[in-house]
C-alpha cells in the first residue's frame, strides 16, 4: 500500500552555516556554531533515508532542536527576548508552492519548519511502512503511531509555535492555520484506516466497522472542506484524494451498515443501504481517474489498483445479492427509496493525535557560554558563503515502487 496515501513533498531549505566566527567568542560557543551545523545537516539527510527508522529520526531531532533551543529560550535568567533569535537567516520553501522559498531571520521559522519536515517525514514513513508485504502486527503498529505521531506534531506547530511567529503566515503557506488542520485531519483518517483494516481482518462486530468508516469518511470530508478557500492551483490534486477516500468510505460504511440491518431482520433496508454502498463505491472509482489526471503538488496515489479497493466492490456485490436473494425467499420487504441514515459513532478505534514535547534545552548551553556570543560585533562577512546559503534546492525523494500488493491483511 505505498501508494494507497497521497503525500505532499517534503520542505526544502538552504544550506545554514551558523559562520558566527565574530560573534562566538570562545572554544563552547564555536562548537556550539559547528554542533547546529551538523546536526541540522544530519537531521535533513535522514529525511530522505529510506533506511531511518522512528528511532533514528528522534535522535537527530533531539540533537539539533536541543541545540536550537539556545537561540530561543531566555538563558540569560530575564525575561528578554533571546539575543540570539535574530542573529541567523533561514529560507524553507512550502509543500503546496513549488520551489519558491520563503526567509525570516528568526529561529523559531526554522523550529517550526523543521518541525513540519519531521511530521511529514512520519507520515512518509508509515506509508512506505505499509506498502511492505505481509505487514506484521507490530509493523502495523508503527503505521498507527507514525500517523498519530505527525498528527501531534503538526498540532503542536498550530496551537504552540506559529503565534510566536514575528511574521505571521501567508495564506496557502505551510504555517497557515487551514493547511496544518488539513494535515492533522488527514494524519488521523489515515491512522483511521490502520484499524479498520485491522477490524475487518479480525471480522470484529459489523456495526462497529460501519461506524469506524463512516467517522474516518468525515475526516475525508473535513479535510476536503478546509481546503475550499485556498488557491486550487495547489490544492485541487489534495482535495480530489480527499474526496476519493470520502466516497470510499462512506461506501463501506453503508456496506457494513447493511450487514448490520440484515443481521437485525430489517432485509429490505438492508438492501437499500447496499444499493448506496454502490453508488458510493463507483463515485469512488471515477474520483480516482480525476485524481490520477488532476496535476497538482506531491506523489499520486494509486488506490483503485489495490486489492484493498477492488476486494470491496466485490463484497459489496457479494452481500448485495445475498441480501436480495434472502428478501425474495424469507422477509419479502419492501426496499425504501431513500437510503438510511448513517447516525454512526464509533465508540471504540477513534484517532487522537499523540501529543509532542520539544526536547530539553542541550546540556552544552550554559548561561556562561550563551554570555560567549557577543552581538554587538557581529558575524564576519563570507560572501562566498552567503551566496551558498541563499540557494534552495528541491528534496530529492527516494522512489519507492510498490511491492506485491497483499490487500493490506496484517498478518
Amino acid at each position: 500500500m505505498t501508494h494507497w496515501f497521497h503525500r505532499n513533498p517534503l520542505k526544502a531549505t538552504a544550506p545554514v552555516s551558523f559562520n558566527l566566527y565574530g560573534v562566538a567568542t570562545n572554544t563552547a560557543a564555536a562548537k556550539i556554531c559547528n554542533d547546529l551545523r551538523s546536526t541540522r545537516l544530519k537531521l535533513l539527510e535522514l529525511f530522505t533515508d529510506v533506511n531511518c527508522n522512528m528511532d533514528m529520526m528522534k535522535n537527530a531531532m533531539d540533537a539539533y532542536l536541543s541545540l536550537l533551543q539556545g537561540f530561543i529560550l531566555s538563558l540569560d535568567g530575564t525575561t528578554q527576548e533571546n539575543k540570539l533569535r535574530f542573529i541567523q537567516n533561514f529560507k524553507w520553501t512550502d509543500t503546496l508552492q513549488g520551489n519558491v522559498a520563503s526567509a525570516q531571520q528568526d529561529a523559531i521559522f526554522d523550529l517550526v519548519s523543521m518541525e513540519f519536515n519531521i511530521a511529514l517525514w512520519h507520515t512518509k514513513y508509515a506509508s512506505r511502512l505499509a506498502g511492505k508485504e505481509d505487514i506484521t502486527v507490530d509493523e502495523a503498529k508503527d503505521v498507527h503511531r507514525s500517523l498519530r505521531n505527525a498528527a501531534g506534531i503538526f498540532k503542536h506547530i498550530k496551537e504552540g509555535e506559529v503565534s510566536r511567529l514575528v511574521t505571521a503566515p501567508e495564506k496557502g503557506k505551510d504555517l497557515e492555520s487551514r493547511v496544518l488542520d488539513t494535515y492533522i485531519i488527514q494524519c488521523q483518517a489515515e491512522a483511521q484506516e490502520v484499524t479498520i483494516a485491522r477490524a475487518i481482518e479480525l471480522k470484529h462486530n459489523s456495526g462497529l466497522i460501519a461506524a469506524l468508516a463512516n467517522e474516518t469518511a468525515n475526516f475525508y470530508q473535513k479535510a476536503d472542506h478546509t481546503l475550499t478557500t485556498l488557491d486550487p492551483t495547489y490544492t485541487t490534486k489534495w482535495r480530489k484524494y480527499f474526496q476519493l477516500k470520502n466516497s470510499f468510505y462512506l461506501a463501506y460504511a453503508y456496506c457494513y451498515n447493511g450487514q448490520t440491518l440484515l443481521a437485525s431482520d430489517k432485509c429490505g433496508e438492508a438492501i437499500r443501504s447496499l444499493q448506496e454502498a454502490e453508488k458510493y463505491y463507483s463515485k469512488a472509482e471515477a474520483l480516482c481517474k480525476e485524481y490520477g489526471q488532476t496535476k497538482g503538488p506531491g506523489s499520486t496515489a494509486k488506490p483503485s489498483e489495490h486489492l484493498f479497493f477492488r476486494k470491496l466492490g466485490t463484497y459489496i456485490r457479494n452481500t448485495l445479492e445475498k441480501c436480495q436473494r434472502e428478501n425474495g425467499f424469507i422477509y419479502f420487504q419492501k426496499v425504501p427509496q431513500e437510503a438510511p441514515q448513517l447516525e454512526l459513532k464509533a465508540n471504540y478505534g477513534l484517532v487522537e493525535p499523540q501529543s509532542f514535547e520539544l526536547p530539553a534545552l542541550s546540556s552544552q548551553w550554559s548561561q556562561d557560554v550563551y554570555t560567549a556570543f557577543d552581538i554587538t560585533k557581529g558575524p564576519k562577512d563570507d560572501k562566498a558563503k552567503d551566496k551558498k546559503e541563499e540557494e534552495v534546492k528541491p528534496v530529492k525523494e527516494p522512489d519507492l515502487k510498490p511491492q506485491k500488493d497483499t490487500g493490506c491483511l496484517i498478518s
